[in-house]
Parts: structure tokens; C-alpha cells; sequence
């Protein structure tokens, strides 16, 4: 222990992550570093919704993503070239993600007369709208969406709407509506 009781800093226990530059102990490392560590500790999941967020607010330039490109392994370079500069939120690129890897393809930031922009449609008649919380807490909000849903299957659409929690912790149930639902509409 140092002065009052305060632990002393013990740099041993001090564990640097591997890095390729000049990232100094007490500074920031540039993004595409953080980016790259990311994936190999949270995941790809977690990787590609923060670089979603980064190009989105123009944090990443062509030549950090040109040195990602690089730097990433073999198998998840693919996501540099799969990334956009528009999802909104790192809810809609973790559906976007997803849904890719069980081969449903989707197109993002569709607008539909009278209903206005929604977030993803698939095929001719599914919407797919991710309801964060910052979005939906209010009633208004949720009265809104239900009256634009109402006004989508008076089109012929069918709306599916998942939650942060649904999306991030119980993405098995978003699946099967996805799937269940495609199932529907290429019946009908």
C-alpha cells in the first residue's frame, strides 16, 4: 500500500495488449488499434458494430482501412468490405450481421410511401424495424410505430419489430420470427 491507504501500482500486473505502432502507456490507441483488439476480445459481433459506428461518424479513414485491412485475419476481412457508413445503430448492424450469416440478405434505410424510412426490408413484403431503447421508451414513440405498421400491412407488408434485448440476448427467437415469417410470405 502507498500513502493513505491508496494500492501502489504493481506495472507487472500491467498487462499491455499486443499492438502495431507507437501506443504509449496513458494514451489512447488510434481507433483502427482498438478496433483490431476488439475482435480478438469481444468478438466479431462486437467488432463489426463498432466499426459500423466508427465509418458512420467518419472516425476511420481510408488508410486506417487500409491497414485493418492488413491487420485482420484472413477470415474476418470479409467485414471491412461487408461494413456501412449508414446504420444508424449498432443494433441494426448486429441484425444486419446476422441475418447475412444465415444467408437472408437485406436492403437498409428503405423508404416506403406513407410509411416513411424503415430499417430493413427483405424480399418485397417484410420490414424488420430494431427498437432500441432510446428510440422507444416513451409511448408516443411506440404509438407512432404502431400506426406506421398498421399503415405497411394495409400495403401488404408484414413488420416485425425486435428489441435491444430480444436482438442481443435472445437472437434464437429473432431468428425463427424471421424465418417463420419468409416462410409465410413465400406461401401467400
Amino acid at each position: 500500500m502507498g500513502r493513505a491507504g491508496t494500492p501502489r501500482l504493481n506495472r507487472d500486473a500491467c498487462r499491455i495488449h499486443w499492438d502495431d505502432g507507437t501506443v504509449r502507456v496513458g494514451f489512447p490507441a488510434p481507433l483502427r488499434n482498438t478496433l483490431l483488439q476488439m475482435l480478438d476480445c469481444a468478438g466479431e459481433d462486437a467488432f463489426f458494430a463498432a466499426l459500423e459506428s466508427a465509418l458512420r461518424q467518419a472516425l476511420l479513414s481510408a488508410r486506417d482501412m487500409a491497414w485493418l485491412a492488413r491487420h485482420l485475419p484472413l477470415d474476418h476481412r470479409w467485414l471491412l468490405a461487408f461494413a456501412r457508413s449508414d446504420a444508424d445503430s449498432g443494433l441494426e448492424s448486429l441484425i444486419r450481421l446476422r441475418l447475412h450469416r444465415i444467408g437472408v440478405m437485406v436492403r437498409c434505410q428503405v423508404m416506403i410511401e406513407g410509411v416513411g424510412e424503415v430499417d430493413f426490408v427483405i424480399g418485397d413484403r417484410l420490414i424488420i424495424e430494431a427498437d432500441g431503447r432510446e428510440n422507444h421508451e416513451g409511448s408516443a414513440a411506440r404509438i407512432k410505430d404502431l400506426g406506421r405498421d398498421a399503415v405497411a400491412s394495409a400495403l401488404g407488408y408484414e413488420t416485425l419489430r425486435f428489441t435491444y434485448a430480444m436482438v442481443v440476448h435472445d437472437w434464437q427467437t429473432v431468428e425463427d420470427a424471421v424465418r417463420g415469417a419468409l416462410t409465410r410470405l413465400a406461401l401467400s
